[in-house]
């Protein structure tokens, strides 16, 4: 199983309303994350927008291209795209910054 970090930078402005969308994910979205095979699934969001997701894959980059055209993805990165800095115009769940894991107590 990869376990996978990685950083993305809410707008200061809109932490709140990133916190109420998170508490209230869609069912449908979230049955599509699992069929995915994103697994232990946690975001924790800091004050001044820095996010820092954790998830466990089979396979991340097969998870990713899973999610890619699905019409909930879509609507869902749709919405998160007000919230989420993205420098380079790309959605939420393109502009996520893997960071390399360089210890791991079992």
């Amino acid at each position: 199983m990869e376990r996978v970090a990685f950083i993305l930078n809410v707008r200061p402005d809109a932490v709140d309303e990133y916190r109420r969308r998170h508490a209230a994910v869609w069912p449908d979205m979230r049955s599509a994350l699992a069929q995915a095979g994103w697994h232990n699934y946690s975001l924790f969001l800091r004050p001044d927008g820095l996010a820092v997701g954790y998830l466990e894959s089979p396979d991340f980059e097969g998870s990713l291209r899973h999610m890619d055209g699905l019409a909930v993805n879509e609507r869902w990165q749709a919405e998160m795209a007000p919230l989420v800095l993205r420098p380079d115009g790309r959605r939420a769940d393109e502009s996520l910054h893997r960071l390399p894991e360089i210890f791991h107590l079992d």
